[in-house]
């Protein structure tokens, strides 16, 4: 499949929550940041998708993807969680923003491999 198409394909996918919104962002993202044209559903298409990278914290943890909390919690929450988080004074109301998006890239990656 065309890395065009399937960059139509993904813009197409319905969303409707704060967190579908964006695994739909970071499967554009990930898309859009490989070097190739032809994307093909097949045993290799996670290697392809992690463009060097071993596993997707890796990916996330290393700087692949956003770097800072507030960049990810703005992407992964509503507003009104946002606020929430934002706000926060309880630690242990403060989530590993960067192992949250990694979940988000592999979710990014079955979206990817259900449209290819």
């Amino acid at each position: 499949m065309k890395k065009s198409v399937l960059l139509e394909k993904i813009n197409a996918f319905p969303a409707r929550s704060a967190w579908d919104k964006a695994v739909k962002t970071y499967a554009y993202e990930v898309v859009e940041d490989l070097d190739v044209e032809e994307i093909s559903y097949n045993p290799g298409l996670s290697t392809t998708l992690l463009n060097g990278a071993s596993s997707w914290p890796q990916y996330s943890f290393s700087g692949c993807s956003l770097c800072y909390d507030v960049q990810i919690a703005e992407r992964i929450m509503s507003p009104s969680e946002f606020k929430r988080w934002a706000r926060a004074k309880n630690p242990l109301y403060k989530i590993d923003l960067l192992a949250t998006q990694a979940t988000a890239l592999f979710q990014a990656e079955k979206l990817i491999r259900k449209l290819v």
